[in-house]
């Protein structure tokens, strides 16, 4: 058993990491007027971080740890699940035809993008929390290994604070509830330090841990393809949706190169 000194150093770096997000979240302060040209790129960007992450980190960690199979049935089973939770959510609070955004600040919200943000919310959260986890784990084991792992997932959380605060900036206007949910999204991090430190250690398994990856995965392929990108299209600045994910893409990548 890990001494009480290291147990707090490991939470403090799992901390640091998930709250990062916070950075990427608070982009919406910034925005002073709304503009259909930066929602379009901020989609495509946070797509192409969604899409990045998916298949250069979470589903290629699952198949080398798990082999291909169950890797293969979580990402696949992901992709379901959260497809069964769009079909079941009725049309009515589910709209899949985006009617354009108002520039106007006392437009009612737009329930459709603040739905995408939500939903990004969700599988960034989703994802964060084997992330602290890991990151908790490691630095357990490993302090210097730990601040390494820790300063990595800090440096990628901040482009997915922003995939969860633009949209749903863009849907309501508001710069507080932006930031709220985008930040909340990071402190998925922590709490999966506290419940795998309180509960799961001592039965969470690797092959658990890294089937939740292919799995969590699957979800953000789906939001990317289903939510995003569609969205981001309709507003005819489609060369800018290419860059926008181009260049999530490439920071995701950049960031991972200091691993």
């Amino acid at each position: 058993m890990a001494d009480l000194g290291t147990v707090g150093i490991a939470f403090f770096l799992t901390i640091l990491a998930g709250l990062s997000t916070g950075i990427g979240s608070a982009i919406a302060y910034f925005i002073k007027k709304p503009k259909m040209v930066y929602l379009s790129f901020s989609l495509g960007f946070s797509a192409g971080v969604m899409m990045y992450v998916s298949f250069v980190v979470l589903l290629p960690q699952s198949l080398d740890y798990v082999g291909e199979m169950f890797a293969l049935v979580a990402f696949f089973f992901g992709i379901l699940f959260i497809g069964f939770i769009d079909m079941i959510i009725p049309e009515r609070e589910n709209p899949h035809s985006y009617k354009g955004l108002s520039n106007d600040a006392s437009a009612p919200v737009d329930n459709t993008l603040l739905r995408t943000g939500l939903f990004t919310a969700l599988a960034i959260g989703i994802h964060n929390f084997p992330e602290g986890l890991a990151t908790f784990g490691t630095a357990l084991s490993d302090i210097k290994l730990g601040v390494v792992i820790a300063l990595a997932i800090a440096i990628h959380n901040i482009p997915e604070g922003i995939s969860v605060s633009i949209p749903i900036f863009y849907a309501t206007k508001d710069a507080r509830k932006a930031f709220t949910y985008s930040f909340l999204s990071g402190v998925a991090e922590p709490i999966g330090a506290v419940i795998g430190f309180l509960i799961l250690m001592p039965f969470l398994s690797g092959d658990i841990l890294y089937s939740l990856l292919a799995f969590v995965g699957g979800i953000m392929v789906y939001i990317s393809i289903d939510e995003l990108l569609p969205i981001a299209h309709q507003y005819g600045y489609g060369h800018t949706v290419i860059l926008g994910v181009v260049l999530g893409m490439f920071l995701m990548a950049l960031s991972l190169l200091l691993l």
